[in-house]
């Protein structure tokens, strides 16, 4: 049931941030900023060709202060701050729009451009804005500093938190995804199991779109900002 404290999970993807000029994850010609996936968002690539990953995440990660929130990350804060109940906002981007546009609680399962990982233990930091192969950790030494993404055949972060947060949800929306990158499309199916009303915003039905009660077409800055002020006028 939706009450004026209703807890609200919020998913968003790369078309929410596409809006703000960043470029999506997957084109149609299977390439990423005019590189295959598996050569920049893999552990294999980053094993076979080191400074070509970390090039090319210097690269998104020099690209991040010449763009800037657009009304859609806007919306997302001021539900935040106006809403009486709970909102988690869940992304899958690794761009920093969300907190820049005033959202304070926001989980990054794929992590974050903004910060570094060691791959010998695991010590985060935040990176500079141009990092090279063989960085030693700043709190273990080892030359072993990667971006902290998560790439495809490693686990997203905070699996046990977002799904605790799912089976919360009274309201579940997704913004901008695809519905094909898992385990980011079955969070429907979890919060829908849980009870939540569930809706989704979307150029276009995503591939796990049956699943949503409701539907939101067009462009997100337009949509979610639309029904963020009828929902908060009640």
């Amino acid at each position: 049931m939706i009450h004026s404290r209703s807890k609200i999970v919020i998913l968003t993807g790369a078309g929410i941030s596409a809006e703000s000029g960043i470029e999506t994850f997957r084109a149609d010609d299977g390439l990423w900023a005019q590189h295959r996936v598996e050569d920049v968002a893999t552990p294999e690539g980053f094993a076979r060709n080191p400074r070509l990953v970390v090039d090319f995440y210097n690269a998104r990660r020099a690209q991040l202060p010449q763009v800037e929130p657009n009304a859609a990350h806007r919306a997302l804060a001021r539900l935040e701050a106006e809403h009486e109940g709970e909102v988690i906002v869940i992304t899958q981007n690794v761009d920093d729009l969300h907190e820049r546009g005033g959202s304070q609680r926001v989980m990054h399962m794929h992590g974050e451009l903004k910060s570094a990982l060691c791959a010998a233990c695991d010590h985060r930091w935040p990176a500079p804005m141009v990092m090279a192969p063989g960085d030693p950790c700043p709190a273990c030494g080892a030359p072993a500093a990667r971006p902290d993404i998560v790439w495809f055949g490693e686990m997203p972060y905070d699996m046990d938190a977002l799904f605790q947060h799912l089976s919360e949800a009274e309201i579940f929306i997704a913004i901008g995804t695809s519905g094909n990158v898992y385990p980011a499309a079955g969070f429907v199916a979890e919060a829908r199991r849980a009870g939540a009303h569930t809706i989704e915003f979307n150029l276009e039905p995503s591939l796990v779109g049956n699943q949503f009660e409701e539907h939101r077409t067009g462009p997100a800055s337009q949509t979610v900002t639309d029904w963020v002020e009828a929902f908060l006028r009640g």
